[in-house]
């Protein structure tokens, strides 16, 4: 016997699952030896360069302040306590000797040379300490690059190699099934479909084959021989794991499933014959079920309770036609519940993965800022690029991770929002402030007209000075070098707007419909770090506060972002 469809999608769903768990534990993995290499780099070698620094500082001072030798003394004591590597016992040991006898003779200064040669040492051998556990960090670092390349290849072929195969396995039978019920309807009873599969699609079409051949004697039988048949067929219809509603161009009842009978509540013997829309009357569902989509309801989901929990179906109306004349309606109602869990299962795996990494991308990001304090010792001019692009990554890549957190708040609708009378003058004051020193890397002049006196409006201030940041950060962007950008700010009608116009290239006018989409990049821009859930954060911000956004550009001449509310 062949393998089952249902065999079938538990093993896809299961490599989806072990593809998800095996990245993550990895990821995890690697993460953790980051953070672990980094915290050694600073762990007790920059303890014991801040007390020989300390000790520096009160040598030079003994003949001035009268703490300075008990200053000293305490430095030694913790340095004596943090003796971390190979050689520092000898030069400590040689410093607390000289030392011993700087205190035996205070006036005495013959031994500084020695003192300050033994907390040299010291220092050279910390510094060293530092320097090699950082290539261990990044030894570690490229590690894990190369381990999460090579499963990303491998497990992207399985998937591609899942994703090609799993669609066809569904939807060619389903095709030919579609197909097959057409000819039927056309009353072309020789129809027949052979699949070559033993899973359900099989016994499904078999068991099409055997109705299309007694719909063929039918024509010529009598009606007690249809009357049976019929119930072979709702037999058959009973199993689909489906919910499924028939009516007649009347729109009066004839059948039900078991599927749909548990949804509705309601029994098919009690309600077959009846007119549909009566029905309604006293049932939500069957009202939601006979109701026209039309525009955004076509695409939306129908939330039921079943099988003891929120469950969501998708409905279909299929039209059945003899004649080029609607005869009746079939209504489907297809349970996608399992990919709701999925899509959350998804969110939540992405909020805890980039939760988890905004502590260690920042505490990478303070240990190269550390590097470059002088105190620490001087950088070459390499080894300064080096932690540059360290700031410069980390930056990034919490920029990236705030994003994943914000989509995360967006796709489980626990968008938190603040809403009180704001001033706004103060919003863009805020915004302008956050991205002056970013503007004055390119020497771009941001230009803020606005009206006097405006009035308050209703917001969340935090969110709508984010927006309004995302906005001069990417006009920032593309302006070009010595450029302008132009903030307007006025009163219209009964709303204030918000708008960053820039001078740079400008936007395709075919891209402008997609701009706010999730993970949407304008193909050919010049900017290759972003996620493209800027924007659309943005929409979401706004339109959850009440208010409307936009987009306008000119090839050549620039794009203008805006948003407005209405006056508080």
């Amino acid at each position: 016997m062949g393998v089952r469809l249902k065999t079938k999608l538990s093993i896809g769903l299961i490599f989806l699952f072990v593809v998800i768990l095996l990245f993550g534990i990895l990821g995890i993995y690697y993460v953790n030896r980051l953070g672990n290499d980094a915290g050694l780099v600073l762990k007790n070698n920059y303890e014991s360069l801040v007390y020989c620094s300390n000790m520096l500082k009160a040598l030079e001072s003994i003949s001035q302040r009268k703490d300075a030798m008990s200053q000293f003394r305490d430095n030694l004591a913790k340095q004596q306590a943090n003796i971390t590597e190979i050689g520092e016992k000898e030069a400590t040991d040689d410093l607390t000797k000289n030392f011993g006898e700087l205190l035996a003779d205070p006036n005495d200064s013959t031994n500084y040379i020695e003192i300050r040669e033994s907390i040299y040492e010291i220092q050279e051998l910390n510094q060293m300490a530092i320097l090699r556990k950082s290539l261990m960090a990044q030894q570690t670092a490229e590690k894990a690059k190369l381990g999460l390349t090579i499963l990303f290849t491998i497990l992207t072929l399985a998937s591609f190699t899942f994703i090609f195969n799993l669609p066809g396995i569904i939807s060619d039978p389903i095709r030919s099934l579609s197909e097959g019920i057409q000819e039927i309807a056309m009353k072309n009873y020789n129809k027949r479909i052979y699949l070559k599969q033993t899973d359900e699609f099989g016994d499904l079409a078999d068991a099409f084959n055997v109705m299309a051949q007694k719909l063929d004697e039918y024509e010529n039988s009598n009606l007690a021989e249809i009357k049976f048949e019929k119930s072979r067929i709702e037999t058959i219809i009973n199993q689909m794991h489906d919910g499924i509603l028939g009516l007649d161009d009347n729109r009066n009842i004839l059948f039900l499933n078991a599927v749909a009978e548990k949804l509705l509540g309601l029994k098919e013997k009690e309600i077959v014959g009846k007119y549909a829309p009566d029905i309604a009357l006293k049932n939500d569902l069957m009202r939601n079920l006979l109701r026209s989509p039309s525009g955004d309801e076509e695409k939306r989901e129908l939330k039921i309770f079943a099988d003891n929990k929120e469950s969501y179906f998708n409905k279909d109306m299929i039209n059945v036609t003899t004649n080029d004349r609607v005869i009746g309606q079939v209504i489907v109602l297809r349970n996608i519940t399992i990919f709701h869990e999925l899509n959350e299962a998804k969110t939540n795996f992405i909020a805890t993965v980039s939760h988890e990494l905004k502590t260690p991308i920042s505490s990478i990001k303070m240990s190269a800022q550390l590097l470059n304090d002088e105190r620490i010792g001087a950088l070459s001019m390499e080894q300064r690029e080096l932690s540059g692009s360290i700031v410069e990554d980390s930056d990034r890549l919490l920029k990236i991770t705030g994003e994943l957190l914000n989509m995360t708040q967006v796709e489980t609708g626990n968008i938190q929002l603040k809403i009180q009378p704001s001033a706004p003058a103060l919003v863009v004051e805020q915004s302008v402030n956050a991205v002056r020193s970013q503007a004055q890397l390119k020497n771009v002049a941001i230009n803020v007209h606005q009206e006097p006196s405006l009035p308050h409006i209703a917001v969340d201030a935090e969110k709508t000075a984010w927006v309004l940041i995302n906005f001069l950060t990417n006009a920032i962007k593309f302006s070009p070098d010595s450029g302008s950008i132009e903030v307007d700010v006025y009163k219209k009608d009964s709303a204030v707007e918000f708008s960053v116009q820039d001078h740079g290239m400008g936007i395709e006018e075919r891209h402008l419909p997609k701009i706010f989409d999730r993970y949407y990049k304008v193909p050919g821009g010049f900017e290759r770090t972003g996620t493209g859930l800027g924007l659309a954060i943005s929409k979401e911000f706004i339109e959850a506060q009440g208010g409307e956004i936009w987009a306008q550009s000119n090839i050549g001449i620039g794009s203008r972002f805006g948003f407005k509310f209405k006056v508080a």
